[in-house]
């Protein structure tokens, strides 16, 4: 059994500049939006500014990500932007955001150095989970929207304070779905050898991938 993340904060670094001039690629990134694709080859502590839409509600990952973050989706890629505070920001809504690229136990992440540094402006294009076979959630994956559909192998079980867990499969690799306590999801009527439909964010714990549903509606009994 993997235990769950002890705190994003023990990860974070601060970058402080005494006496020099930022790099070419620095002030680049930090000034003017690249593209999410771009920003995951990056290395950690480079300053970007991203533009996406929210593909999960802030803060729905509380209790295993330690903070009231959200994610987000351009054209090209997914992240995961970590702040302390909610800023009520719901799918669908457009964000742009300035931080500092970060990793957490494997999981790429944007952590804006002030919640100020984000701003929700309007609506932007609908964003379509991407549907994936168990074994392809991966790197490749990792931030986007995804969806599977899969039987379960192994049957719910509690990884409380940070939410609970099963496994599905489809026939190309056993995956976790991590449930986290702010969804409100209800696991008790799912059973192993039941077929299932996932939606959420394909992320990473550690060595392993998962996908993180957002709310009840992300977990259904598709008819067969």
């Amino acid at each position: 059994m993997f235990s769950r993340r002890s705190g994003i904060a023990a990860l974070l670094l601060v970058l402080v500049s005494v006496g020099l001039a930022p790099s070419a690629q620095a002030t680049d990134t930090s000034r003017h939006v690249v593209s999410i694709a771009r920003a995951r080859t990056l290395p950690p502590d480079t300053v970007v500014t991203l533009e996406g839409v929210a593909t999960t509600p802030s803060g729905a990952f509380e209790s295993s990500f330690f903070d009231k973050g959200f994610a987000i989706q351009d054209h090209s890629a997914g992240i995961y932007v970590s702040v302390a505070v909610d800023l009520h920001v719901s799918p669908g809504a457009r964000v742009h955001a300035t931080g500092t690229l970060a990793d957490s136990f494997g999981l790429r992440i944007l952590v804006p150095a002030d919640p100020a540094a984000v701003h929700v402006h309007g609506k932007g294009a609908a964003i379509d989970p991407r549907k994936v076979r168990t074994g392809a959630v991966g790197e490749d994956t990792e931030g986007l929207l995804v969806s599977v559909v899969a039987r379960i192998t192994s049957a719910p079980e509690s990884d409380l304070p940070f939410g609970f867990k099963f496994l599905v499969d489809d026939g190309s690799g056993e995956l976790t779905i991590f449930v986290n306590t702010q969804t409100g999801i209800d696991l008790s009527g799912l059973a192993v050898g039941q077929t299932v439909r996932v939606t959420g964010f394909s992320s990473q714990f550690d060595t392993h991938y998962e996908i993180d549903p957002r709310f009840p509606a992300d977990i259904t009994r598709p008819h067969c």
